[in-house]
């Protein structure tokens, strides 16, 4: 038995830190997993930038309002459902979440969650379980699954590492020559076909 899992940030939707930085015009909140192996660090890192600024969740969710899903990812993802069992695997958070997974279908996701004050400012993050996308693919597997991941972070790597079959998509240059081992394609059709042919 197989299931599929995929990141989601730069995998189906845009980088919701990115746009965040964009519409606010904080530059420093481009950084993003791509850049920083560190997760723990990052978001200290993006919650002081927000608290120096005033911002919360209130401002971030109006911009994630506006995200759609990258182009294609919704029949990518409505044509891999059709043949596979997929799970959706990201280090984001529940309250940004939900309204880009409406855009998806509801696919199944499982992420983490935020510490929001009363004012809406963003005290804290929880995470599911450390390494949560590796401990996630180390589940499955516990309980009879191969697994077959995709991604395009550092954060990525270990689930597709410890995957059946594991693919880099539209990752960063760096990354991909850091793992030259690992398939990297950069279109869904391309994904799509490497994932069918591990099935």
């Amino acid at each position: 038995m197989n299931i599929v899992c995929l990141d989601v940030e730069g995998v189906l939707v845009p980088e919701i830190w990115i746009a965040f930085s964009e519409a606010s015009g904080i530059p420093e909140l481009r950084r993003t997993t791509r850049d920083e192996p560190d997760y723990d660090k990052l978001m200290r890192f993006r919650l002081g930038i927000l608290d120096e600024h005033g911002l919360g969740l209130p401002q971030i969710r109006e911009v994630i309002a506006r995200i759609e899903p990258l182009p294609g990812a919704r029949a990518f993802l409505d044509e891999l459902r059709s043949f596979a069992q997929v799970v959706l695997l990201s280090d984001t958070f529940e309250q940004f979440a939900a309204p880009l997974m409406e855009k998806l279908g509801r696919p199944t996701l499982l992420c983490n969650t935020l510490e929001v004050a009363p004012d809406g400012r963003i005290a804290g993050y929880r995470m599911r379980v450390a390494q949560s996308k590796l401990a996630t693919v180390r589940a499955l597997q516990s309980i009879g699954y191969d697994t077959i991941a995709a991604g395009d972070s550092h954060n990525d790597l270990a689930m597709i590492r410890a995957s059946k079959a594991g693919f880099l998509f539209r990752s960063t240059d760096a990354i991909k020559a850091a793992n030259p081992d690992l398939p990297a394609f950069e279109s869904y059709a391309d994904l799509l076909a490497a994932i069918r042919a591990a099935l």
